[in-house]
């Protein structure tokens, strides 16, 4: 139940590495996969493409194989491999927090959107998997718009779908992609960084920095007039 008058009356979520613990996991994928055949990919290397949509992604880490369209592909085949060998049918965890915060907007009607720079099919399945799919009114993926985070265009998407106003609207991410993006959309922003936090500039601008979505849970009733039940 919300009550007060709460600060925010829409919230828009990244997904991996804020609600879903999927960024460890894939990069160490990634990582396995260049090792074993031989390619150029560091840990800093990886981290330049954390919150860049597919198209993107692939430009970037295409530039980091040597422009090797073949080993490319192999990498990513031997990736997706790994991880559908070591997840099975339970997908990724969801992060600390997320199933209590998204419960607790639920229950209280504020509208919430997800918006990941990961395609859209693939968003839905994820959050299918984590048992998180029907706490959200709107899924944006990176693939339903023409540029992508740190552009404003899929936290535009994800505003329209909601029906809501970017004034009145708070994003949660853990990029500095992310967060660009939200406050070029004209949202406030709480950071819960993950692998690759938000340069020191951008977590300056934002509502709040914090350790976890638990921490979040605990500031329910300032921002949204609502007691997150445990």
């Amino acid at each position: 139940m919300r009550g007060g008058s709460p600060a925010f009356a829409a919230v828009i979520f990244d997904m991996d590495g804020l609600l879903l613990d999927s960024e460890r996991p894939i990069r160490d994928a990634w990582l396995q996969a260049a090792a074993e055949l031989g390619a150029p990919l560091t840990e800093a290397d990886y981290h330049s493409v954390i919150g860049l949509n597919h198209r993107d992604s692939q430009l970037r880490l295409l530039a980091l194989f040597g422009d090797d369209a073949t080993l490319l592909a192999a990498a990513r085949l031997q990736a997706e491999a790994r991880l559908a060998a070591q997840l099975g049918a339970d997908g990724f965890a969801a992060k600390p927090g997320a199933r209590r915060l998204l419960r607790g907007l639920r229950r209280a009607g504020v509208p919430c959107a997800v918006a990941s720079s990961t395609e859209q099919a693939e968003v839905r399945r994820r959050l299918l998997r984590a048992g998180l799919l029907d706490c959200f009114d709107a899924v944006c993926g990176g693939d339903e718009v023409a540029r992508g985070k740190p552009e404003p265009e899929l936290y535009t998407l994800a505003l329209e779908r909601l029906g809501a106003a970017p004034q009145t609207s708070l994003a949660f991410e853990d990029s500095g992609h992310g967060v660009q993006a939200a406050l070029a959309a004209g949202l406030a922003v709480v950071a819960v960084p993950d692998l690759k936090a938000p340069p020191p500039p951008w977590q300056a601008r934002c509502l709040a920095v914090l350790p976890s979505l638990e921490v979040a849970c605990e500031r329910s009733v300032e921002w949204f007039g609502l007691v997150c039940a445990e």
